[in-house]
């Protein structure tokens, strides 16, 4: 029988527990990689594409796990909407709504108050002046303005011009209130497709957005008052009836036109709405701000444009142009040597008046074609009192070159 000492027992014992530890350790690590590698292959062949479909993606041993790539969040408008947006957020307070009021007769005869029409307007500068059309307030016997926040103030006219259609109103708001303003843009650089938005007051409503694109430039529009309005922005954007004398904008927010009329014969929008641009707008509104009145350089005389009938009848040996119907007496147009007609005759179907023919015919000025009277007043529009303009006039079968100092609009 063989005997232990203590010695010897103690050391059996820490030998046994230190083997048995280390079994367990490595017992475990194995385990441990083995779970780990199950975890592994999941990752590397199910890997779930964001189409909903399982690819296979192909490592080796020394290649390290794929990572799966993260998508930003995707935007929830398009580079377009957001255009519209930004325009909208910029240029929206700055457009108010008009309404009038005019003086009408009951059956009675006694003057009473009637609600009259109801347009849209730019805020133009922050101390309360707005623009907008002349037909909007036509006949009115009070305006009111209204803001974006729901206040109401009694507006003025400063001036208005119904050759363009602008008027200029003005109103006061109380001290401290900051007004949102719109500025003028260059229209002088539009092209036709160029995007642009119309922001207005339709049917009454509040500002609402459309947009579309440019259609046609340098269009003469003759509106109810049998006025030529000359050298308008034809837009196929939705203007209907409460959007005039709201603006026309580009996608930086600038007004480059102001809404004016449509082409319909329903009254509501056809594709074909039209606005004054912003070139005519910008210095019509400074000479309202300043004289009250457009200073403009005008020619002092009856004019009718030739058509073909007018042609035929008098045997002209031309068949565009205008013709010098009357000049007025020691007018600018007199003194220059321009001569009108002798020769009176009926012209005109359904509102026939009196012309004279025989006179000369006006077929430039500085040089540029006058075919028809929307060129003519085209090429004036621009000009002030006191300037001097070449005008070339058929006379016979001559052209004559005549230089006439332009006078104001009385």
């Amino acid at each position: 029988m063989k005997l232990y000492s203590k010695h010897h027992i103690v050391t059996s014992i820490i030998i046994s527990s230190l083997i048995t530890l280390t079994a367990t350790a490595i017992i475990c690590t194995k385990i441990f990689n083995a779970k780990n590698s199950k975890n592994q292959e999941k990752a590397i062949f199910s890997v779930q594409t964001e189409s909903g479909t399982e690819n296979s993606l192909k490592t080796n041993e020394a290649s390290d796990i794929p990572s799966i790539p993260v998508t930003n969040p995707v935007s929830k408008y398009t580079a377009d909407e957001m255009q519209n947006i930004n325009v909208y957020e910029k240029c929206n307070e700055a457009v108010v709504n008009i309404n009038t009021q005019v003086v009408g007769v009951n059956w009675f005869l006694e003057p009473v108050v009637e609600s009259g029409g109801s347009g849209s307007g730019s805020i133009i500068d922050p101390r309360g002046y707005v623009v907008t059309n002349v037909h909007v307030i036509s006949g009115a016997s009070k305006i009111y303005i209204s803001l974006s926040d729901g206040t109401q103030y009694e507006g003025t006219v400063i001036g208005s011009d119904t050759a363009s259609d602008i008027a200029v109103l003005k109103f006061t708001p109380p001290a401290g209130t900051v007004l949102k303003t719109i500025a003028f843009g260059d229209s002088e650089g539009l092209k036709v497709g160029q995007k642009v938005i119309a922001i207005g007051n339709p049917f009454g409503l509040e500002r609402t957005m459309t947009t579309g694109i440019v259609s046609g430039l340098g269009r003469p529009i003759q509106n109810s008052n049998n006025t030529i309005i000359r050298d308008m922005i034809q837009t196929d954007t939705a203007i209907n009836p409460g959007n005039s004398g709201g603006p026309l904008l580009d996608t930086t927010g600038k007004m480059i036109g102001i809404n004016t009329m449509i082409y319909s014969s329903s009254g509501n929008n056809a594709g074909v709405g039209f606005a004054v641009p912003a070139s005519t707008a910008q210095r019509v509104v400074n000479d309202l701000l300043q004289y009250g009145t457009v200073q403009r350089g005008i020619i002092q005389a009856e004019l009718v444009q030739i058509n073909n009938a007018i042609a035929n009848y008098a045997r002209l040996d031309v068949n565009t142009g205008v013709l010098v119907s009357k000049v007025v007496s020691n007018g600018n147009a007199d003194k220059a040597g321009i001569l009108g007609g002798t020769q009176a005759v009926r012209y005109g179907a359904r509102n026939p008046r009196t012309i004279y023919l025989g006179g000369d015919i006006i077929t430039a000025i500085n040089g540029e074609k006058v075919r028809t009277l929307a060129d003519y007043f085209s090429l004036l529009e621009n000009k002030r009192p006191a300037e001097t303009v070449t005008v070339t006039v058929h006379r016979g079968k001559h052209d004559i070159d005549i230089k006439i100092k332009l006078v104001s609009e009385k």
